[in-house]
């Protein structure tokens, strides 16, 4: 009797003990430090939308001095969360990647949280400024798109398509209507009023935590109970810790997006579809897809519910580049796992960076 109660009471103080550790861990993972980017690089840019982050082992003084070489420009999601999923850790890193498959120079834009002063930028502003960076690099690039950076990729193909090598879309709504996938049941069922009373909620600006809320609201028993349970199943597990807070310090940390961008995103792109339709005015001009005749690398996830397959593989019909010159590829996972899955990122992406190597002009 004696041997069981001391064996209670040692099991008693180490549940405690476990308590009070995920308690220091739920507090590390609901409020970390912002994710910073794990790959050196230098700020070789700074614009009122981003700053252009060169990622070259050597990088050139200013941006075009590298005349003979056309680069690689990485455009990341501008949906809510930081550019930094492109370089999210060592070893787990997309710019990694690209580098490591012999591309001597990747840079990535990094979208910067919107402010006051910046509520009435539209994509249009957004567009402005990647052609000024692709100017600045030269005139001609290789362009990946991650998910909404995809579509915003596809725009800029479409409107100036002489200054696109190649071109990568991962995870990219192209056609919004194709498939069944909740962003576009959620698209089509709330009125466009709903989005409008967010922005003016945000003072102008859809915010970050607003969207933050909606993005963990699609799976509420991983968000608010699951990923709790799985902290106190692995508290003793630094790995497991260290993974955790590398995540939430980005998944955590949400930005901000002007107001009049994201409505237009909302009502133009994925209740109207006008970009896929070939009717989205696009710096002046009517956008088709039509005119993008480059090498085209469409990758997509099989369990992606942010961005479903038939949504990115629709790029295919609707632009003109040859067949042979296309590559569909669907990989295993979900949507972030298509940026920054040490699975794919060992797999499918260094066949990427050999893709554009070998379509994109590059040395």
């Amino acid at each position: 009797m004696a041997a069981a109660i001391e064996m209670e009471e040692a099991g008693a103080e180490m549940f405690r003990r476990n308590v009070d550790a995920v308690t220091a861990a739920v507090a590390d993972i609901e409020a970390p430090p912002a994710a910073k980017w794990a790959t050196a690089n230098t700020i070789v840019r700074d614009l009122p939308t981003m700053r252009l982050r060169d990622f070259s082992p050597a990088p050139s003084p200013s941006p075009s001095a590298d005349a003979g070489t056309v680069p690689v420009l990485v455009d990341p999601p501008y949906a809510g969360h930081a550019s930094t999923i492109a370089d999210y850790q060592p070893g787990q890193s997309l710019v990694e990647t690209l580098l490591g498959a012999n591309l001597s120079r990747v840079l990535a834009m990094d979208w910067k949280t919107a402010t006051p002063e910046m509520r009435y930028f539209d994509i249009d502003r957004y567009l402005a400024e990647i052609n000024v960076v692709v100017d600045d690099l030269g005139g001609r690039v290789n362009l990946v798109g991650l998910c909404q950076g995809g579509w915003m990729s596809a725009m800029y193909a479409a409107r100036f398509p002489q200054k696109v090598a190649s071109l990568v879309l991962a995870g990219s709504p192209i056609d919004t209507d194709a498939g069944d996938g909740p962003i576009k049941r959620m698209a089509h069922t709330l009125p466009l009023s709903f989005y409008e009373e967010l922005v003016e909620a945000g003072g102008g600006l859809m915010r970050g935590q607003f969207m933050l809320a909606g993005w963990k609201n699609m799976h509420p028993g991983e968000q608010y109970l699951g990923k709790f349970l799985d902290l106190y199943a692995h508290v003793e597990d630094p790995a497991y810790l260290k993974r955790t807070e590398a995540f939430e310090s980005w998944y955590e940390n949400p930005i901000d997006l002007p107001g009049r961008f994201y409505i237009q995103a909302i009502d133009l792109l994925f209740k109207r579809n006008l970009f896929a339709k070939g009717e989205f005015v696009g710096l002046g001009e009517t956008l088709s897809l039509k005119t993008v005749r480059c090498p085209l690398y469409l990758l997509a996830g099989e369990r992606d519910d942010i961005t479903t397959h038939e949504q990115v593989f629709a790029a295919e019909g609707l632009v003109s580049t040859p067949a042979e010159r296309i590559v569909r590829k669907m990989v295993p996972g979900g949507h972030i796992g298509l940026f920054m899955g040490s699975r794919t990122l060992a797999d499918v992406w260094p066949e990427i960076g050999a893709w554009i190597a070998e379509n994109g002009s590059c040395r």
